[in-house]
């Protein structure tokens, strides 16, 4: 036992996974005295590829690993940059030329990677350590006391193999993932409404899905001729497959799923996920049947998503990653969470350091924190059954990325997230959207129950829409407080036309669908519209 006093931190963080080593770094660089200890129970270096999923990144976490971290020069030569989303409506096919396809043909401005978690975490706990973090690995903690006054640190022990250790430490973060020490801690524990599961597993060796097929035009229709380099969904009603390219040369695949429709106990080992794959994807069955004995894990989560009822605390405390909460891996936001509750606590502590209450700021944080969960969750909550629909999850995807793009993305791209004056100059049209994707999630499943699952064999190309190329564009743009507002209250106008169109496209096919509520909406004035917002058709042309 380690019997000498206690050394005192500024912040402990409890896990050295993704969360936490990035926290520690972003720490670093906003304050280069300060000093942070890591505490990470695996031993390392970690495996590479079948190390953890959350491998695919998107806009916001790609940003926050590559410009706020500085990491653009690992992510460009170590890991795979991500030729975006891509969706077929392969269900019971062989023939993925002749399925509706959502994607890009090209790559858009602002990049996003495919991540090998435990490349990365290895090149993170290394690089904490370069840049004056305390890393040590192999640490179990086993108790933690945290103080109830202002004055007083924190007090943590931890096991290293036989040996106990204990620190001080004015701030606690926990970042130990699903572990959860301080919301088992302190009750925090919340669940929600989205019953998911995902199982996975990595190959070790690369799943080509541009070799599916030897039609040159469809090959053609991307350049690069690339589409590995995607995050491929294969989608179906109640699942979507996913199929991630590792620089380790590995390939990620997962299914994820509502149990009403397909329960876990039908694909919960991979000899049961690869007569699932016979079954619904028999394409992807064929690439793995024949290898088989490439498998190098196999896992599989049930009821994967989860809130929390506080992650932020004026006490000195906070939890990060999915020590917090979790929503699904769809659209891959997983990175996003992690950057924005670093940002936050970040600041926390900047304004702890520099001798201010705390109270108020978390509790705003936290409520803002909140409300970005709460927003994404919509995104996910009750839409699985749509997700076999090549008429509705083109639309939503496109609506799913304008929400994304135009309003989350603006806000931390430009830098805006503890800007509480701008944010509280913009509640009205920030609240808006909230509803407004609310009501639009809620008129696509209506919209679903009726349409008949038209799966034409063509590719809808979202770099062939020109306003949706250039809202990508648009995160890489400098802009003041006026600017940033003024984009704001378009990308308000934008979704609400989007709204509109969404609703016109639906009422053509099928006039007898409810939509009072976003109607309602619809028809609200926004007391600060934009001059000269309209703009041609959004949508691709109806099939």
């Amino acid at each position: 036992m380690d019997t000498s006093a206690p050394r005192t931190h500024d912040v402990v963080v409890m896990g050295g996974g993704l969360a936490g080593l990035t926290l520690a770094l972003q720490l670093k660089q906003r304050f280069g005295d300060i000093d942070v200890l890591v505490l990470e129970r695996r031993m390392h270096p970690v495996p590479h590829a079948a190390h953890k999923v959350g491998e695919s990144s998107v806009e916001i976490g790609a940003h926050y690993f590559d410009t706020v971290l500085g990491l653009k020069p690992h992510l460009q030569g170590e890991q795979l940059r991500k030729f975006g989303f891509r969706f077929f409506f392969s269900e019971g096919r062989r023939d993925i030329d002749q399925v509706t396809e959502i994607g890009a043909s090209r790559f858009l401005s602002v990049p996003s990677y495919q991540i090998d978690r435990g490349i990365f975490e290895n090149y993170l706990a290394e690089e904490a350590a370069r840049r004056g973090v305390q890393f040590v690995d192999n640490a179990m903690v086993r108790h933690i006391d945290l103080s109830e006054d202002a004055k007083t640190p924190h007090l943590l022990s931890w096991t290293e193999g036989e040996r106990v250790c204990t620190a001080r430490a004015r701030w606690v973060v926990d970042a130990c993932g699903r572990a959860g020490l301080l919301k088992r801690k302190l009750g925090l524990a919340q669940p929600n409404a989205h019953d998911c599961h995902a199982v996975w597993f990595r190959i070790s060796d690369r799943i080509t899905i541009d070799e599916w097929s030897d039609n040159t035009e469809w090959r053609e229709r991307c350049e690069p001729q690339a589409r590995w380099l995607s995050t491929n969904h294969l989608v179906g009603a109640g699942y979507w497959v996913w199929l991630i390219p590792l620089a380790s040369g590995s390939h990620s695949v997962g299914i994820v799923a509502d149990p009403r429709l397909h329960p876990l106990h039908t694909m919960d080992t991979f000899d049961k996920a690869m007569d699932w794959f016979h079954e619904f994807q028999p394409r992807l069955f064929d690439e793995l049947d024949g290898k088989r004995h490439l498998l190098q894990d196999f896992a599989f989560f049930k009821n994967f998503s989860y809130g929390c009822k506080q992650v932020f605390s004026g006490q000195r405390w906070a939890l990060t990653g999915e020590a917090g909460l979790f929503l699904d891996p769809f659209y891959s936001p997983g990175s996003d969470f992690i950057a924005m509750g670093n940002t936050y606590i970040t600041d926390l502590i900047a304004h702890d350091r520099e001798g201010h209450a705390l109270a108020a700021r978390a509790q705003l944080y936290d409520q803002i924190y909140h409300s970005f969960y709460e927003s994404t969750l919509a995104l996910y909550q009750d839409q699985y059954p749509l997700f076999g629909d090549p008429e509705v999850l083109p639309v939503k995807v496109i609506w799913d990325y304008t929400y994304y793009w135009g309003v989350l993305s603006q806000i931390f791209f430009h830098d805006r997230l503890t800007d509480v004056a701008s944010l509280g100059a913009l509640r009205e049209e920030l609240q808006h959207c909230q509803k407004l994707n609310i009501a639009v999630q809620d008129f696509m499943r209506e919209w679903s129950a009726v349409t008949d699952k038209h799966n034409p064999a063509v590719m809808l190309d979202q770099a062939a829409l020109p306003w949706f190329a250039e809202l990508n564009k648009s995160l890489n743009d400098r802009l003041d407080d006026a600017a940033f507002r003024a984009r704001i209250r378009a990308s308000a106008e934008q979704l609400r036309q989007l709204a509109g169109e969404i609703l016109s496209r639906a009422h053509a096919a099928h006039p007898g669908i409810e939509a009072g509520a976003l109607r309602a909406l619809l028809d609200e004035t926004m007391t600060a519209a934009p001059v000269d917002s309209a703009q041609d058709a959004m949508l691709f042309a109806a099939a």
